[in-house]
């Protein structure tokens, strides 16, 4: 029997923690996929992605070296429900097709996650073997946004608002990882899930 990649969905809210478990999953030898990367490469300047959010947006969400100004791009999009839907319609296909490619290129045995934030929202979890959600509460969410990342708390609330709720991402998780505690907390849990997903490949 062919050896099977192992295809982890990785999620969790903004300000979770998120970012620091896919981090620490591949430094241990995991094949990670972080969609917000690429949503960031598929509208650099020169590229059909940003060609086609200046048609929709126009050109005030660029900066002056041309290329994309997120933060302008963001407060007009998470006010607006519609407008955030029409910016998800032009990255997420360019998105899934750049993913397609780096899972091509993945080893046949390897531990693929996917880091991806609005798995839930998107009801894409049928797409993996297992879901891993990081879980923290909106408050710690909230106080790690406007203490670490520096946003207002405005912004920070929005953002929180424009996501799925704790309780839909816990409904879809497979695994969760809590992460409301020390690095040194998360590290336990990480080598943990780590060992679950080793077993789980031949």
């Amino acid at each position: 029997m062919l050896p099977l990649m192992v295809k982890v969905g990785l999620t969790g809210g903004i300000g979770s923690g998120k970012s620091e478990v896919s981090r620490r999953l591949s430094a241990r030898g995991a094949v990670v996929i972080d969609a917000d990367k690429i949503a960031r490469e598929v509208v650099e300047p020169g590229t059909e992605g940003l060609a086609r959010v200046v048609a929709v947006f126009g050109e005030e969400v660029l900066r002056e070296d041309g290329s994309l100004d997120r933060e302008k791009l963001g407060s007009i999009v998470f006010a607006d429900s519609e407008k955030l839907a029409a910016l998800n319609g032009i990255v997420h296909p360019l998105v899934g097709r750049r993913v397609a490619e780096l899972q091509e290129q993945a080893d046949d045995h390897a531990i693929v996650v996917y880091d991806v934030p609005l798995l839930a929202e998107n009801k894409l979890a049928p797409m993996y073997d297992v879901v891993i959600v990081v879980d923290a509460s909106d408050e710690v969410r909230l106080e790690r946004l406007v203490r670490v990342r520096g946003m207002g708390e405005k912004d920070a609330r929005a953002r929180i608002a424009a996501q799925a709720g704790r309780e839909e991402r816990l409904a879809i998780a497979d695994i969760v990882i809590p992460n409301e505690g020390s690095l040194e907390e998360l590290e336990a849990r990480v080598e943990e899930v780590w060992r679950r997903l080793s077993a789980a490949t031949p």
